[in-house]
């Protein structure tokens, strides 16, 4: 192992998969839609976080617009 290394000329490359690295954030749900998805989570095998990232990922992808109806 060298003392110390010119990293200038090791070629350092950009990670291809930068774009899709996710973010932790914190966010408040509620204790029903929780459950939706964890229930969802037992019948799939797929961790119910992941799901809810699927779910947002499909809206986003799609280009949903909410749609809001006050009574």
């Amino acid at each position: 192992m060298k003392k110390e290394y010119d990293i200038k000329n090791l070629n350092p490359r950009k990670n291809p998969y930068a774009k899709r690295l996710k973010k932790q954030i914190t966010i408040n749900i509620n204790d029903d839609t929780i459950t939706y998805f964890k229930a969802q989570s037992k019948e799939t095998g797929i961790p119910y976080q992941a799901l809810i990232n699927l779910y947002l990922s499909d809206c986003v992808n799609n280009r949903r617009k909410l749609q809001l109806a006050w009574a």
